[in-house]
């Protein structure tokens, strides 16, 4: 591990401060690095680095992992970092819990796994725990002899604390010193240092006040399996973390999961018998934050009503405001659609592609629109109403001056929206992307909430107000 290590190094080494230019002329692997930090331990290799231009982050996540995969039985990934959340792969990642009662089963099925998510997204960022799907740690396993135990009255609980003594060390208890926790462990005079031989003389004293070698409880074998075991809800289990590329969204990932991944794998018989395989990280929660989230929308639709009904004091204006709310909000998911299609458009004029996928957080701007698009069919609605009150002007006269009189504060507001979200969407920089589908969602509803309000509200107004009129006088 460590020449591969050194290898690794003298790449990154070679990137540090280099001219980004040569990069870019295939001069040299890997994009200019601001720094690195390379950490080795038995088994894994951790690089952490940041490119010199925001635009080769993703260029030199890419060569990174392909470089620890020329390495025969090495399995690389990258993963950008995360202000959200402190597991692998943020926010974004698809946990795949891969369960079963026999280990060698779990790894085959994972192996399986891998490659079907290779294939469905092309070119994901893929992590296993444990990191070596492999049965190759030399390990000695006890296996206790039940009836033997039964007979001497010794419970599974009292030989498996006995038998951490001899090998690991069994916790004892914790005291304080100096007002720091200490946790307390015996161990036996060999400690760690156990071999087969002197593991399986080891004496164990038993309830009955006699002393027994611990091979005439137990049948002690020099066997292979996994250094790692991880169980949830008690199984063993590996968990493999699934990152897709940027372009896919969480939840379009979660679903091709769902309905293409794991079924395949069922059908093709991919899953060995007794095995299961669950969604889980942030994949798990995204049901539950997207129910949550339409819940919220409705009450924030109905508060919003019954505030206008208050203002208005009267029931059928307030829906006409609420009318422009469907069309303001797809206008917003329209132009996300617009973004991501022109987005990568911009490499052809040497500008960083944007990509912004319908995550959670900019599903949070739709709940901001339902408080802002309503801003502006306010105006008209109320400038309106004022009018009808003097008696003096007919309803398309009086809708028409109310639209002429508030045209200008109209598209004040909206102008200072426009020029105070375009830099968050249209200019990168450092988190950005984090807020950038907030602010595409935001700029373009509101946008089209404005065309909507000086043009469909005033048809929707007079129609209606006219239609009020007829009935009132028939009435």
């Amino acid at each position: 591990m460590t020449i591969i290590a050194d290898e690794i190094r003298e790449h990154l080494s070679s990137a540090l401060h280099a001219d980004p230019q040569l990069y870019l002329d295939g001069e040299q692997r890997l994009p200019s690095l601001k720094y690195y930090f390379q950490r080795v331990a038995p088994g894994m290799i951790w690089v952490l680095s940041e490119p010199t231009r925001p635009e080769d982050l993703e260029p030199m996540m890419t060569t990174l992992t392909t470089m620890f995969k020329e390495y025969p039985g090495m399995r690389g990934f990258s993963n950008r970092g995360s202000i959200i959340s402190s597991s692998q792969g943020g926010t974004r990642a698809v946990n795949l819990d891969i369960s079963g009662a026999d280990q060698a089963s779990l790894y085959q099925t994972a192996e399986h796994a891998i490659t079907r998510a290779e294939n469905l997204f092309g070119n994901p960022q893929i992590e296993s725990r444990p990191s070596a799907l492999s049965l190759d740690q030399p390990l000695i396993e006890i296996r206790p002899n039940w009836n033997r135990l039964a007979e001497i009255g010794m419970t599974a609980d009292d030989f498996g604390y006995t038998v951490a003594a001899l090998s690991d060390g069994a916790y004892v208890d914790e005291f304080f010193m100096n007002d720091d926790k200490v946790d307390m462990f015996i161990f036996s005079s060999q400690g760690q240092h156990q071999t087969l031989s002197s593991l399986s003389s080891m004496p164990i004293y038993t309830p009955q006040g006699s002393v027994l070698p611990l091979n005439a409880l137990a049948a002690i074998t020099d066997t292979v399996d996994s250094d790692q075991l991880r169980r949830v809800n008690g199984r063993r289990t590996v968990t493999l973390s699934v990152t897709p590329p940027r372009d896919i969204a969480l939840e379009t990932a979660v679903e091709q999961v769902r309905s293409q991944m794991i079924p395949n794998m069922q059908a093709e018989g991919e899953m060995a018998k007794g095995v299961s395989v669950s969604i889980s990280g942030a994949a798990d929660q995204l049901d539950a934050t997207r129910e949550s989230l339409s819940k919220n929308l409705v009450i924030a639709l109905i508060l919003i009503y019954l505030l206008l009904v208050a203002i208005f004091n009267h029931w059928g204006y307030p829906l006409l405001i609420l009318a422009t709310v469907p069309m303001g909000i797809a206008g917003g998911i329209v132009g996300l659609v617009a973004v991501n299609s022109a987005g990568p458009l911009l490499n052809l004029f040497g500008l960083p592609a944007i990509i912004q996928p319908f995550d959670m957080i900019t599903m949070l701007g739709l709940v901001i629109l339902l408080g802002t698009v309503v801003n502006n069919p306010i105006l008209i609605v109320e400038q309106a109403r004022r009018n009808l009150a003097n008696r003096t002007d007919s309803v398309r006269d009086a809708v028409n001056q109310a639209v002429a009189t508030r045209l200008r504060p109209i598209l004040m507001s909206t102008a200072t929206t426009v020029f105070g979200l375009a830099p968050l969407v249209f200019i990168p920089g450092a988190g950005t992307e984090l807020y950038r589908g907030i602010g595409i969602v935001v700029l373009v509803g509101i946008v089209c909430s404005m065309i909507v309000t000086l043009t469909f509200l005033p048809s929707l107004l007079i129609s209606v107000l006219n239609w009020s009129d007829r009935f009132s006088k028939k009435g």
